[in-house]
């Protein structure tokens, strides 16, 4: 055991050698070192200031006052741990123990973990977040407080969703107990306490609770559809019991209504109560009917959905509205509808859940949503900062976080920059978690989401065999779900590639990008990549100015969507403008910093810059191109030729050869076939050819 622990989930305590240490009666210094304890990085003085003094005469005075206080319950003899780094203070925990930071490091893998260490986990929450603490006049902090309790009841439920999931039905109700306090209006906890009720026998009680969870959910304007159904799927209808537990429920109007709508709850009469048999019968009936239809929308695409809830404006008083925070997640619900893969709560329903007091966790459980996005905005000082982070919501596991920090400059035009760059990371981030899981499952098991991910998996792996099985992939995706137009956007990609690559016989593959990007366009004509798409099938049909129109498109639709900028570089640096080219280039790089295809950006890039005769500069930005690790032949041959333009001949010859290794016939009859340059542009790289024996 550690000799110093520090908890911080219930009222705050500090244990040296397992004695309780008493704590100084200020509340400043309480919160001061809760907050010092989660700072992932060194904080300053002022900073601390800010947070805890709205005006005092002397802050600086007054937080050493309160860091003299710290030091005496963390520092021990021999051993600081309070440390000073300049203006800037740490306190340095590593050989501690704190609850809140091992429940967080914890809620990375809560789903691998054991149910011995999830149990440990739970006896961990003694209470809510800093129970008891409250600060008045320092708005800064109340905000951080008020994101921690919710993040902390978050993984606390969180917890308790997979200890009920794998416990005997006799222990999960505790567990379902503690997790409907915390989250009364997550739908998930009542289906599974419906569920264990009834499957218990205890019916009256499942009816009862039903009852009073419809009353609850009714008065916040919830649906309750989905609870009921809960009950049929543990197998026990039940029908005139669980019309009787409803009924005080439903209103007047509502009771008026036809027998059928009102007396069918269960999707039997209420005149056979506890008829089993005929509810067999019913069911033997219409089940074989279904259950084709029921598996085929199973497997059909489930775009994941995600929340993103108003922002935290730090610069003005707790509860105040509007202003930049609100402006920049109103931009950002927009931006991610209109990728068009992502499923996005509408900005009605998560602002009135906001105005409501329901934190991010809570909103997301209670719009059952795979994903949520939070964050805060601050303009002061002439700058503005934006801190975000994307939480994965079943598990409480937050996927990406990012903190920016610009002059304010023209106010809306830093927040568009900002809300680009979120939107894209979002997309990005979302997509390869998704890739990730579905590389997991069975082949077997996959819906058409999992199987589209699966293939984009392979399809990022930029070789010849995982191209065919990207392929399939997609194909199966579409048998699901012929509608899926991401799907088709995947399809025509691997043809795409099978062209582009000369993997396969090219002029056939033309038609069969083109043929695949027009069924796509068909099935969602306002998803950017469907557009994507076409633009590069038209590309290899030798269509420019129709290629660009269709690239053109996909950013207009979306102007986060980062491979529709990337591929107008890559369209423009071949036969259009070098310099816009690289703005191209650029825009998609900052908008998707770990874009699997980084490589065609940093490649188009070179090229570019091979035209307006910059070859150092191409030489740099080919080398980078061709160190990502799915660089292919085309993009060694980049950096070859651009480096022997530079004059370093000998560094050319190794990337020509590292392109021999993979394609021993390729040359330079073959790289222009694939970029059919304007005659200045391919006389240059020619002669970059020529001089490492490529010509």
């Amino acid at each position: 055991m550690a000799n110093l622990r520090i908890r911080l989930l219930g009222p705050l305590s500090v244990c040296r050698d397992g004695a309780a240490l008493a704590l100084p009666g200020s509340r400043k210094v309480r919160a001061l070192l809760a907050y010092l304890a989660l700072a992932t990085r060194p904080l300053s003085r002022s900073h601390l200031c800010e947070l805890l003094w709205d005006a005092p005469a002397d802050p600086r005075g007054e937080l050493r006052w309160c860091l003299s206080k710290i030091r005496g319950l963390v520092d021990a003899p021999g051993r600081k741990r309070l440390l000073t780094l300049g203006d800037a203070l740490r306190l340095e925990l590593e050989d501690c123990e704190v609850d809140a930071l091992e429940v967080a490091a914890a809620a990375q893998g809560l789903d691998r973990a054991s149910g011995v260490v999830q149990r440990r986990l739970l006896a961990l929450f003694a209470g809510d977040f800093l129970e008891g603490t409250q600060m008045e006049a320092s708005p800064l902090f109340d905000a951080w407080l008020t994101a921690q309790r919710r993040q902390s009841r978050a993984r606390h439920t969180a917890l308790l969703e997979h200890l009920s999931g794998a416990a005997p039905d006799h222990e999960a109700l505790p567990y379902l107990d503690k997790w409907r306090e915390l989250a009364p209006f997550d739908e998930r906890v009542h289906q599974a306490l419906l569920g264990v009720l009834a499957r218990s026998g205890r019916l009256r009680e499942a009816a009862e609770h039903l009852a009073q969870t419809t009353r609850l959910f009714e008065d916040e304007g919830l649906d309750t559809g989905a609870l009921r159904e809960a009950l049929r799927a543990a197998g026990h209808p039940l029908p005139a019991i669980m019309e009787r537990g409803l009924a005080p429920a439903r209103s007047a109007c509502r009771d008026a209504a036809s027998n059928d709508a009102s007396n069918d709850v269960n999707g039997v009469p209420n005149s056979t109560p506890n008829n089993a048999g005929d509810h067999a019968t019913i069911e033997a009936a219409t089940s074989g009917a279904d259950e084709a239809a029921n598996q085929a929308a199973a497997k059909a695409v489930k775009r994941r959905s995600i929340a993103v809830m108003p922002f935290i404006d730090r610069s003005v008083r707790p509860g105040a509205r509007g202003g930049a925070a609100d402006a920049l997640a109103s931009d950002v619900i927009t931006r991610l509808a209109k990728l068009r893969s992502l499923f996005v709560i509408a900005q009605g329903t998560v602002f009135a859940l906001h105005e409501r007091g329901i934190g991010a966790e809570e909103a997301s459980r209670m719009l059952d949503v795979d994903y949520v996005v939070g964050g805060s905005v601050r303009a002061a000082g002439g700058r503005i900062e934006v801190r975000v982070e994307l939480v994965e919501t079943r598990g409480a596991r937050i996927v990406w976080a990012e903190a920016y920090d610009q002059k304010a400059g023209q106010a809306l035009a830093v927040l568009d920059e900002i809300g680009n760059r979120i939107v894209a990371s979002i997309a990005a981030e979302i997509e390869t978690r998704e890739r990730n899981l579905a590389l997991l499952k069975p082949p077997e098991t996959l819906d058409a989401w999992e199987a589209y991910h699966r293939g984009l998996w392979h399809m990022y792996r930029y070789r010849k065999d995982d191209n065919q099985c990207a392929r399939r992939f997609f194909q199966h995706a579409l048998q699901l779900d012929p509608a899926f137009s991401r799907a088709h956007a995947g399809l025509s990609f691997t043809h795409f590639q099978d062209a582009f690559q000369n993997w396969e016989e090219r002029a056939p593959n033309v038609e069969r990008a083109y043929a695949a990007a027009a069924q796509g366009v068909m099935a969602d004509e306002r998803d950017p990549a469907v557009h994507w798409a076409m633009g590069r099938a038209l590309w290899l049909r030798c269509q420019w100015d129709e290629s660009e129109e269709s690239l053109e498109r996909s950013v207009e639709l979306s102007p986060n969507f980062a491979l529709g900028h990337y591929n107008l570089s890559f369209l423009r640096s071949v036969v259009g403008s070098p310099q816009v080219a690289i703005d191209d280039a650029d825009l998609s790089r900052r908008l998707s910093p770990y874009d699997p295809m980084m490589f065609g950006m940093l490649a188009t890039r070179a090229m570019s810059l091979v035209r307006l005769g910059r070859f150092e500069e191409a030489a740099y930005w080919g080398t980078k191109a061709a160190a990502r690790p799915n660089a292919f032949p085309h993009i060694h041959a980049i950096a070859s030729y651009s480096l022997a333009l530079a004059g370093r001949v000998d560094q050319a010859r190794g990337y020509a050869e590292a392109a021999r290794r993979v394609a021993p016939d390729y040359d330079i009859s073959r790289f222009l076939l694939t970029f059919p340059f304007e005659p200045e542009g391919e006389a240059l790289f020619r002669k970059g050819a020529r001089l490492v024996g490529m010509g």
